[in-house]
């Protein structure tokens, strides 16, 4: 398959004509209307700081249905015992941060770079970009952040500095995709930790058929709330 060089117009070609890996496209900007018209495609874009923008589409994708979230009983504990207090849209730029700096530590790089970073940020601030915090005694011990267009969640990172601090927040999430309206959410690469919580693969056309049917629109959000 090509590898197709965007242009200033913003537009994407189909994604079923990524290559094998999942890359789609190179180029193009990191604006809020690109972003946006990427994830309502199923696309999202992911490279290192040396790179151009790379834009991909993988398949299989993995997806996490909330009804069928497994909560594994360790963590079920953690939670009763309160240990955490759970926040949404309190501190995205110190979550999306975390989630870069964490990876850095652990040597293992990031595509969270300065320009990325800004981009979800000014996202967020438009109301279409989500965080989920975890603190521990006033610390922020962990969490996630995303994306989301109508009903669907497209999850970008989680961190944790405290066992458990990011399934906490993963878990907070599911306990409120119904007063948040998600029906899906997004986990873009297969990882055998999100499979234990319940995510499961699906081919290409039935991810298109899923934002088909959960993304009708592309309205910013207001500020997530948990009860």
């Amino acid at each position: 398959m090509p590898l197709f060089q965007l242009s200033q117009d913003i537009h994407f070609p189909p994604p079923e004509l990524a290559e094998p890996d999942g890359l789609l496209a190179i180029g193009g900007d990191l604006s809020p209307a690109r972003l946006l018209a990427a994830y309502r495609l199923g696309i999202f874009p992911w490279f290192s700081g040396d790179e151009p923008i790379l834009w991909w589409s993988p398949a299989p994708r993995l997806v996490l249905l909330p009804e069928k979230f497994h909560l594994p009983k360790r963590l079920a504990r953690t939670i009763r015992k309160q240990i955490f207090s759970v926040t949404a849209d309190t501190s995205f730029k110190q979550v999306i941060t975390s989630c870069a700096e964490l990876r850095k530590e652990s040597e293992a790089g990031t595509w969270i770079t300065d320009d990325m970073r800004e981009a979800y940020i000014r996202l967020h601030e438009l109301g279409f970009a989500h965080s989920i915090e975890c603190w521990c005694e006033d610390h922020l011990a962990g969490g996630l952040y995303g994306v989301s267009l109508d009903r669907i969640f497209f999850g970008e990172s989680m961190f944790s500095r405290r066992t458990d601090a990011s399934k906490v927040a993963l878990a907070t999430l599911i306990q409120n995709t119904e007063t948040l309206n998600i029906r899906a959410i997004d986990c873009q690469m297969t990882t055998a930790h999100l499979q234990k919580f319940g995510a499961e693969e699906c081919s290409r056309d039935q991810f298109l058929e899923i934002l088909e049917q959960f993304i009708q629109t592309i309205t910013p959000q207001k500020r997530w709330r948990f009860s």
